[in-house]
């Protein structure tokens, strides 16, 4: 049951493209340490699983360098990570810090389904713009830094994540402050 946030008749304005941007930031970090949390504890299963000494033998000649089981397990887990408070409160972390929310035009939550249809078009590009970096070098960062740019710049208020997820990022107003009595 998606949750209301306001009314449907409240028009919210779109966020900015600097607060954007910064809850990005703010958001990249704190996925930083979650993408690490995770790797510890894929190791720690990992070499259970394989056993201590032949998992660091893997390791020492350089078997596990390119592992997909844990390639898959970071991009499940840090979509779960965005998914979660999209749909529950339309904020992650660094969106609250910097007041802006994500929600349907109604002012509802997004679905699950709006949630992966973002995650997979954001991480989508930033694929492509790695894979253009890494194969043809960094002359692709002409082409590819403006897409990223054009991925999350709200055109019209709404960024090609926000048209492919028929959602929209909206700024918060600022809390007025209770006067004591």
């Amino acid at each position: 049951m998606p949750r209301r946030f306001h009314d449907a008749e409240e028009l919210l304005p779109p966020a900015t493209a600097l607060k954007r941007a910064l809850a990005i930031i703010y958001d990249g970090l704190i996925s930083i340490a979650v993408l690490l949390v995770t790797t510890w504890v894929y190791t720690m299963i990992a070499g259970w699983a394989t056993g201590w000494d032949r998992y660091e033998q893997m390791a020492e000649a350089g078997q596990i360098s390119g592992d997909p089981g844990l390639t898959f397990v970071l991009y499940l887990v840090l979509f779960l990570f965005f998914a979660y408070f999209w749909t529950r409160i339309g904020q992650t972390l660094g969106m609250q810090v910097w007041r802006v929310r994500i929600e349907n035009l109604d002012g509802t939550s997004v679905s699950w389904t709006q949630s992966l249809i973002r995650y997979v078009t954001a991480s989508f590009v930033v694929f492509l713009a790695i894979l253009g970096a890494f194969y043809i070098g960094a002359i692709t960062l002409l082409l590819t830094i403006p897409a990223i740019i054009a991925l999350f710049y709200p055109i019209n208020g709404l960024s090609l994540t926000d048209r492919a997820s028929n959602s929209v990022v909206v700024a918060l107003p600022k809390t007025a402050k209770k006067k004591k009595a």
